[in-house]
């Protein structure tokens, strides 16, 4: 891929970050999308039976989206300024995430939802300012 910064190491770095940023996303939004919501909450996701399906149902939209979004724009160089706004999507997402955590009680996700967010902090500055894609032709 083609950096404007033409800064390797961080090149690769993102992409692996990018890489399991949408590995994460998509599994989790796959299970959002396609799982009924007994078995979300079966499986420990116990919020999706106190909130409308419907939010569960978007959340989990968005997620699959954001995993497409942070990766493929960037792969194809088609529109790589999409990418950071992907992982703004996922940071948003986390920050909510936390806020419902702390809400629920659910301290132990913290930690978690801290990393994931940091993460995609880490993409939206590392494709916006120290290695971002040049779109093709550029």
């Amino acid at each position: 891929m083609t950096t404007a910064s033409g800064n390797r190491g961080w090149n690769i770095g993102l992409w692996v970050v990018q890489g399991v940023l949408a590995l994460f996303y998509a599994m989790a939004g796959l299970m959002k999308l396609t799982q009924p919501i007994d078995a979300l909450v079966a499986s420990g996701m116990s919020y999706a039976g106190d909130y409308p399906e419907f939010l569960t149902r978007f959340v989990g939209t968005m997620e699959v989206l954001g995993a497409i979004g942070i990766v493929l724009p960037a792969a194809t160089r088609i529109a790589p300024r999409l990418t950071p706004l992907a992982a703004v999507g996922f940071s948003l997402i986390q920050v909510l995430a936390i806020g419902l955590h702390t809400m629920r009680g659910e301290l132990f996700m913290l930690p978690f939802n801290l990393i994931l967010l940091a993460l995609s902090v880490l993409v939206v500055w590392g494709r916006s300012a120290k290695s971002p894609i040049a779109p093709r032709g550029a």
